[in-house]
């Protein structure tokens, strides 16, 4: 654990110099494939326990995957909206993450996208 902190913070240090000119974001990627944009300038980071700060974000370290510098808010999906007030009755087409096919019967806690003949749709399942 303690050698990780310690990457963590030569990594972020090291690309800090990089990333102030050519990246506006620090985005980090939870392990259920979520995306958190920090922006890059001033951006301060500090860990306390399990815990990771970067600026106004908090992070688990255990549910983290991966993070990287980006020209973009990686954090905005766009091009699909969050289901809301509808119901599955609607949808034409529902897929898992990774692309999959699925019907109302398979979907389990997770994150799905949802087509209807009008729109697309993310809905997360708990």
């Amino acid at each position: 654990m303690k050698n990780f902190i310690l990457l963590l913070f030569a990594l972020a240090g090291a690309l800090s110099m990089q990333a102030e000119d050519t990246y506006s974001y620090l985005t980090f990627e939870t392990t259920d494939g979520t995306k958190v944009s920090v922006p890059a300038s001033s951006l301060t980071i500090s860990i306390s326990g399990t815990t990771l700060t970067a600026g106004d974000q908090q992070f688990t370290l255990t549910n983290l995957s991966k993070m990287y510098f980006s020209t973009s808010d990686e954090s905005i999906t766009t091009g699909i909206e969050t289901f809301s007030d509808g119901t599955l009755d609607e949808a034409t087409d529902i897929y898992d993450l990774r692309g999959h096919k699925v019907s109302k019967e398979q979907m389990q806690k997770g994150v799905y996208i949802v087509k209807t003949k009008n729109k697309t749709y993310k809905i997360a399942v708990k």
